[in-house]
């Protein structure tokens, strides 16, 4: 069993290996704004909504109660939001009038995905701690699986995934960008940058939990392989074993969904076949 706290590998040696520049990883951070019940309760959302993306507050005020927490729906609705948690299912887009001109269609239905590049997958997912939580910005390749880069923060600011965006693009610009309807992507900025590097800007349908299921799928085997399984004490404990666990996932565990391949693997060699 790989214990992906203890590196063999320093940070920046695993950052040159995933092409991550990792030069934010150990800054200082601020305290929680939430009390530790309300982080407890955010932690088992996370877990709730990683099972069963469908649920939304109403559902999860009910079990969480069941549980033996004194919630009401006001309370719950109003974490999910803070974690950025939102039920995949079709319903009225509250949003529409203010983001609809930052809406971009969904480009990839019917599309075969058949090189490195062609189509990145973005997303953001909540990250429980002992007593806090974090967030991941991951940008995932959807023909190889690799894990292109990522961030972490404690705060939902747009500026981790702007900066992180740019870091990627940078290095290497895909075809097409495909992504939620979130408001850290449907925003002028956003999409300037993606104009700017030539990329196309793709997003879900709301409420379909398919358009984007293979970067939701690295977030719950990560999840699992990685998260749930211990309580991490600091920021830093986190990020370690985040570190250690995307060169596992690249590098040393082999993906189902591509033959048995590694993803970090497979994505460079035909990088580099396309670029022969």
């Amino acid at each position: 069993m790989v214990d992906f706290t203890e590196n063999k590998l320093t940070v920046r040696r695993q950052a040159e290996l995933v092409t991550v520049n990792r030069t934010s990883v150990y800054r200082k951070e601020p305290a929680y704004k939430e009390s530790e019940e309300n982080i407890e309760i955010m932690n088992l959302i996370d877990r709730i909504h990683t099972d069963y993306p469908t649920y939304g507050y109403r559902i999860m005020t009910k079990l969480l109660s069941n549980a033996g927490y004194a919630v009401n729906r006001k309370r719950v609705r109003r974490l999910m939001r803070s974690m950025g948690v939102h039920a995949i299912y079709p319903g009225p887009n509250l949003s529409k009038l203010l983001h609809a001109k930052y809406c971009m269609p969904y480009l990839l239905r019917g599309i075969e995905i058949t090189e490195p590049d062609q189509v990145w997958g973005i997303d953001i997912t909540y990250l429980p701690m002992g007593k806090g939580f974090m967030y991941m910005f991951a940008i995932i390749d959807w023909y190889s699986r690799c894990v292109v880069d990522y961030e972490l923060s404690l705060s939902l600011e747009k500026s981790f995934v702007m900066n992180c965006l740019r870091r990627a693009l940078s290095r290497k610009a895909p075809s097409i960008i495909n992504s939620d309807q979130g408001s850290h992507f449907t925003n002028q900025e956003y999409l300037d940058l993606l104009k700017g590097h030539g990329v196309k800007a793709s997003m879900d349908g709301k409420g379909r939990a398919t358009d984007n299921a293979r970067t939701e799928r690295f977030f719950r085997t990560m999840k699992y392989d990685c998260v749930y399984v211990r309580e991490f004490a600091t920021p830093r404990d986190l990020r370690c074993a985040i570190d250690g666990y995307i060169d596992v996932y690249n590098y040393q565990r082999p993906c189902q969904a591509i033959d048995y391949e590694f993803p970090g693997v497979k994505y460079a060699e035909n990088s580099l076949k396309m670029a022969a």
